[in-house]
């Protein structure tokens, strides 16, 4: 029966073919609801299946592009084709398509979970990657082995496939005439040229389908598992540019939102203190007790003793966002305000060469000194180059700690060792200074000194025990800084670059998955308590001018923590749609309507879409998500990034 099935005239063993390549898509698909769990934890298997009937319209698109080769060679007009010979080098064709298809099906299974979204054409950027990826690359197959194994066993199931399914000739395929047949594969092969652009386009419909598509049949939550990654890398090729939108005339944006800051209106003496902004790597807010005090009964200790104890000396806010899930993308929000509301990061952007104002450049005016520090090999994710660019006088990275029995094995200096060499470099810099510093250990694959090895517990997830020993190295950096004599003229404002892996639901909505810290200290200052306006990383360049009392106007797409007559906001964008959480709601917006809308200090889940019942906060959020999608494009584009 099945050796039946498998045989047939030449178009139906295409269309098995294709059709194999569609259950293959499905499967992917179901292993990546399957590794990811977590993430989708309202929906039942049987809430899945109608997603997984809504992704075949996206994994026609994606078959049509990435068999597209297999599928010419099949229909072109050449009677040959049918040969043996011919044969083998479409099974080639095929097979090559389905490695690379399946490759990128299946590095979301667990990607996925450090960025929350479909990979994208960025992930080809190798300077947005940086060398360590390379030198990672046989890291990652050995802790994800399993996906190789899969990635095999499917590989050898497509040629087994391939090569049973046999082409009969009838008994009168040669008798037809050779014109006759000609002219009708001329026609079949116009045809499948036709309807491979309009399966394509996904339809035919006015405008073809996008990432955005998939909201139609889904949560925003959950659009992930309706597409397919070779969809979304596909559809954000060669969109690295930004468009010049104007939704609104130049008076009534800068009615709604303008980026433009001044505290000129304070007359209060500039303070010359040091500042030190320290980025922590992967420190989801999930990750801290003191934020999660209501976490198992109230027994939840986290994973961070020393921060939790510091948070209680400081102040600081309970509603902070990352502007992005990815480093390359959080150094240009915390250091310049500027977050990337566009499908590459700024950094490794077109517009990476744009003049900016930087939270360096603008203290430089005022007599600091800047450094920034990273213990990764220099030119990881163009942090040297972006440094330069942002106005700091000095990088420190690898190169110059100069002592490789430091080095982690991967991805560069232990943390606890990195940050003792700040302190000593502090102590030779001229006063004020402004450093920046982001540490790497707790950075997949969450390597930890062997001396540790059995000091910190292994937590719920393998980056927690990461997590621990850079707050253990952050307890002795602030041990050994606190001795200087400088130390409490120095500001110290303690972030994350984004967020990582979770296991708590709250963590793993749309706008959970951007919670991080945001600590402000200053030894013997009124810098103490809780605040919950929401902020973001944009926030901390302008807050910390504002706090010194700096009085000229600069760009910034953030607003002062410190100004209460703002309207505080937190924007991002991801796979094409943007969310700004604004009056404790999350909107999600497509670039021209909403797509939903959660009041999300009463439904921290995202469950209930309000975007139909809210109508007025939906419209405030609307009007102020276009206000800064226009300033943002035309600043960027435009080279408008520092005020004359």
């Amino acid at each position: 029966m099945m050796k039946k099935l498998l045989t047939g005239g030449y178009y139906k063993i295409f269309f098995l073919r294709i059709v194999f390549a569609f259950f293959l898509f499905s499967l992917t698909r179901i292993l990546f609801f399957i590794f990811n769990r977590q993430y989708f934890q309202e929906l039942s298997f049987g809430d899945f299946l109608p997603l997984l009937f809504y992704g075949l319209r996206f994994d026609l698109s994606a078959i049509i592009a990435c068999y597209s080769p297999f599928i010419l060679l099949s229909f072109i007009p050449f009677h040959l084709k049918r040969n043996s010979i011919y044969q083998k080098i479409l099974l080639v064709v095929y097979v090559f398509s389905t490695i690379v298809v399946l490759i990128f099906n299946l590095l979301d299974c667990e990607f996925f979970k450090f960025e929350v979204a479909r990979t994208t054409s960025d992930f080809f950027n190798v300077q947005g990657l940086g060398s360590d990826f390379y030198t990672l690359l046989p890291q990652y197959i050995k802790d994800f082995w399993y996906l190789s194994v899969i990635l095999i066993v499917l590989v050898f199931l497509t040629i087994k496939f391939f090569i049973n399914t046999k082409i009969v000739l009838k008994n009168n395929q040669y008798v037809e005439k050779l014109i006759h047949l000609y002219v009708k594969e001329i026609f079949i092969f116009i045809t499948c040229v036709i309807l491979g652009v309009v399966g394509f386009r996904g339809g035919l419909q006015l405008r073809p389908i996008s990432i955005m598509t998939a909201s139609e049949y889904t949560s925003v939550n959950n659009v992930a598992l309706v597409l397919n990654t070779p969809f979304t890398i596909i559809k954000t090729l060669g969109k690295s540019g930004i468009k010049n939108i104007e939704y609104f005339d130049n008076k009534t944006l800068k009615s709604i939102y303008s980026p433009v800051r001044s505290y000129s209106s304070n007359k209060k003496t500039f303070k010359k203190l040091n500042v030190v902004v320290v980025i922590l790597e992967s420190f989801s807010k999930e990750y801290f007790g003191y934020f999660n005090k209501n976490f198992d009964n109230g027994n939840y200790k986290g994973y961070t003793p020393f921060l939790d104890s510091l948070i209680r000396e400081s102040l600081v806010f309970t509603n902070a966002y990352a502007n992005g899930k990815r480093s390359i993308e959080a150094i240009p929000a915390i250091l310049a305000s500027i977050p990337s509301l566009m499908n590459d990061a700024y950094i490794t952007s077109m517009y990476a060469g744009n003049n900016i104002n930087s939270i360096s450049s603008l203290l430089k005016q005022n007599g600091y000194y800047s450094a920034f520090f990273h213990g990764g090999a220099n030119g990881t994710m163009g942090f040297d180059n972006f440094a330069k660019t942002a106005g700091f006088d000095n990088y420190y990275g690898r190169n110059e700690y100069n002592n490789e029995k430091d080095f982690d094995g991967k991805w560069g200096i232990y943390d606890e060792e990195f940050l003792q060499y700040t302190i000593k470099k502090f102590e030779e810099f001229p006063k004020p200074f402004i450093a920046g510093i982001f540490t790497l250990s707790s950075h997949h694959p969450y390597k930890i000194p062997e001396k540790y090895a059995l000091k910190f517990s292994t937590g719920k997830l393998p980056i927690h025990k990461s997590i621990m020993y850079t707050d253990f190295a952050l307890k002795r950096f602030f041990q050994n800084i606190s001795q200087k004599p400088w130390f409490d003229s120095t500001l110290f404002v303690i972030t994350a670059d984004h967020t990582s892996e979770s296991v708590h639901s709250q963590y793993q909505t749309r706008a959970g998955m951007y919670a991080i810290p945001l600590i402000f200290y200053q030894h013997n200052s009124s810098l103490k308590g809780e605040s919950a306006i929401i902020t973001q990383q944009i926030d901390i360049m302008p807050s910390v001018l504002d706090y010194l009392h700096y009085n000229k106007n600069f760009i910034s797409f953030g607003e002062s923590v410190f100004d209460t007559s703002a309207i505080h906001f937190a924007v991002n964008y991801t796979n094409e749609t943007y969310q700004i959480v604004y009056k404790n709601f999350a909107f999600i917006f497509d670039g021209k309507s909403g797509i939903s809308l959660y009041d999300i200090s009463k439904d921290n889940l995202m469950k209930n879409n309000l975007i139909n019942n809210s109508l007025i906060i939906k419209k405030e959020a609307e009007q102020k998500i276009k206000a800064i999608i226009q300033s943002y494009n035309q600043r960027i584009s435009k080279n408008k990034m520092v005020l004359n």
